[in-house]
């Protein structure tokens, strides 16, 4: 069952709507002739009628039991906004360039998120594509974008969405969109997309008078509980699993980036990320691409990962919040909120040797034990980051790492991602060390609606001690202030570490051992006292080393190699790179030897002659 507006030709469009406990639906043609349809129930609640001169560009929506007047819970487009009539558009026409593109092999992946509003000055899609040769002299191969779908205004993070399937007005709508993949799909970029399937924002949302998209049995933080497992709960799954088949074949999306899965609740006997990810999987196939599932999880539940056979959902992969909680407390030193789990050298050991760092152990935040192994899980399954939307924005001031932590240490922290066994996501900006923060904004209409949100960002914030006003997330000033000043990446010590991050890139891409992701050729070990991680890696007989050294003063780290001659490849202390040069030998010979390093600075070395 195709849902909405499906454009047939000739003037021919499908309109097809789900409420099940209405007894009379018309269909209202707005424009560019009013008229009015009566619509056919079928099945399992559904209504459906075939109306002709229903052309591209057609503005309807639905008279409920000849009351309430709504758009399409399924409008492939709302160009009035969420409380405006919903458009036909046909998705057949745009001329795509993009036949042989087949998607990237996962474990190649190199990420960069990005907020459509505020990557460029326009904050458009269209604004975007001029910087892809940007992207690509970076050396990044996906871009990630935050949630497109229609939220109220033109100022959102994303997810107060309340048209899944339709693409925001204000960014450039669905032409806009297509545009922007099609560009990025010339130039060898693949394009993910944030979608949202835990909840709906508040504003604009009308399924309500639909049908019982939600459920009261459960909570989420941000709103009304998806019902994922309840009466009706069938219909519900093939309207957000409907959805994801919607981006991939009419929006040629490489990957699907669910955000929040703890706020999906699904009791039944086959969970609602195990049907999405089964159906993603199947399209792929068919359509003869590659197209991956990763969610956003802080559960470190492995049953995400696993296969089938072990009782798991088979998803692709996810992101791993603990790898950065580890990093960023070494970095930091904050012990707020759940960063009080974390703060040891020995917890960013374990990211790197396993992935999860709660594996069951009891976490002091959450007052109980915390997580399954995933020891035995690819590395491919992991993405990992220091820094993202949610662990920027999320803070009183929106604070991003350039502003946290000295020059030195931007650099350690892109070391140990990128030359990490991990799929590496960049923040847009990071890679130049930008000044502007990324703070939560919004434009919803309704005061009360502003006021609880105001509250609500207050109450976040409360358990980690931050101080400081939380800005006005209504205020325009925190939105253009958020914008990125791209220009900075060619000017002094933002030149040098966008040339760092190109540098480590480069290495990770042409390094067999580097690009080999894997945590069975791996050896980790830490120094808990001097602050410091060694991490070994191999392939064959292609081996390197790093050494991350965290701590406030230079160290003396005695390490035992495997016999051959080591070359220094990177050094972050160095002087090309604003460091105060070398503290190494550019060889080291022994196989038991101690190692200089400086402060907040990190190593790499690889092996250039054969093992005896």
């Amino acid at each position: 069952m195709v849902l909405g507006a499906h454009y047939e030709g000739n003037g021919r469009c499908t309109f097809t709507v789900w409420a099940p406990l209405l007894n009379n639906m018309t269909l209202k043609i707005v424009a560019p002739t009013e008229r009015l349809i009566a619509m056919t129930r079928v099945d399992k609640g559904y209504w459906l009628i075939e109306a002709e001169d229903a052309f591209p560009g057609t503005q309807y929506v639905y008279q409920l039991d000849r009351e309430k007047e709504r758009p399409d819970p399924a409008s492939r487009y709302q160009p009035k906004g969420v409380h405006g009539p919903s458009q036909v558009v046909d998705h057949t026409t745009f001329p795509w360039d993009d036949q042989g593109w087949k998607g990237l092999a996962l474990p190649d992946y190199i990420c960069y998120e990005l907020h459509v509003g505020t990557f460029s000055p326009e904050g458009t899609f269209d604004a975007i594509v001029p910087y892809l040769s940007y992207l690509l002299n970076l050396g990044v191969n996906i871009i990630e974008l935050m949630p497109v779908a229609q939220f109220p205004g033109t100022r959102n993070w994303g997810y107060d969405g309340v048209f899944p399937f339709a693409v925001q007005n204000s960014y450039g709508g669905p032409e806009g969109l297509k545009r922007l993949v099609n560009a990025a799909h010339q130039n060898g970029i693949a394009v993910a997309l944030d979608v949202v399937y835990n909840h709906l924002g508040p504003e604009g949302n009308y399924l309500w008078d639909y049908g019982h998209y939600f459920t009261d049995t459960y909570k989420t933080p941000w709103g009304d509980a998806i019902n994922f497992d309840g009466p009706y709960s069938d219909e519900v799954r093939h309207y957000f699993i409907e959805n994801a088949l919607h981006w991939i074949t009419d929006y040629h999306i490489d990957t699907l980036r669910i955000d929040a899965i703890h706020g999906i609740f699904d009791f039944s006997s086959k969970h609602f990320l195990q049907e999405l990810g089964e159906a993603v999987h199947q399209r792929a196939e068919f359509l003869d691409r590659q197209v991956y599932v990763i969610p956003e999880s802080d559960l470190n539940d492995v049953r995400l990962l696993n296969p089938k056979d072990l009782g798991g959902y088979e998803i692709d992969a996810q992101w791993n919040d603990d790898f950065h909680h580890a990093l960023h407390t070494l970095l930091t030193g904050e012990q707020g909120g759940y960063y009080r789990d974390f703060g040891k050298i020995e917890h960013l050991e374990k990211a790197f040797r396993e992935g999860f760092v709660y594996s069951g152990e009891y976490s002091t935040f959450r007052k109980r034990k915390h997580g399954s192994s995933s020891k035995v899980r690819p590395a491919h399954q992991f993405v990992v980051f220091s820094q993202n939307h949610d662990q920027v924005g999320n803070r009183v001031k929106g604070e991003r790492l350039s502003s946290m932590v000295s020059f030195d240490q931007l650099k350690l922290a892109a070391g140990v991602v990128i030359l990490s066994p991990y799929i590496p996501l960049l923040f847009m900006g990071e890679e130049y060390g930008e000044t502007a923060p990324f703070q939560y904004f919004v434009s919803h209409s309704d005061e009360e609606l502003v006021e609880a949100v105001r509250r609500g960002r207050r109450e976040e914030f409360s358990c980690f001690g931050w101080e400081g006003e939380v800005p006005d997330p209504l205020s325009e000033t925190i939105f253009r202030n958020s914008k990125l000043t791209l220009k900075l990446h060619s000017k002094h010590e933002h030149r040098i570490l966008f040339e760092f991050y190109r540098n480590l890139i480069r290495l990770r891409k042409e390094m067999l051992v580097l690009r080999t992701l894997s945590k069975d050729n791996l050896e980790v070990s830490h120094f808990e006292s001097e602050r410091t991680l060694f991490v070994r890696r191999w392939r064959g007989r292609d081996e390197v080393f790093c050494l991350y050294n965290f701590s406030e003063k230079e160290e003396n780290i005695r390490v035992t190699l495997p016999e051959g001659r080591w070359c220094k490849v990177l050094d972050s202390s160095e002087e090309v790179w604003g460091g105060k040069g070398a503290a190494v030998e550019p060889t080291i010979n022994s196989q038991m030897t101690k190692i200089p390093i400086h402060a907040h600075s990190f190593l790499l070395y690889k092996m250039t002659r054969e093992v005896k």
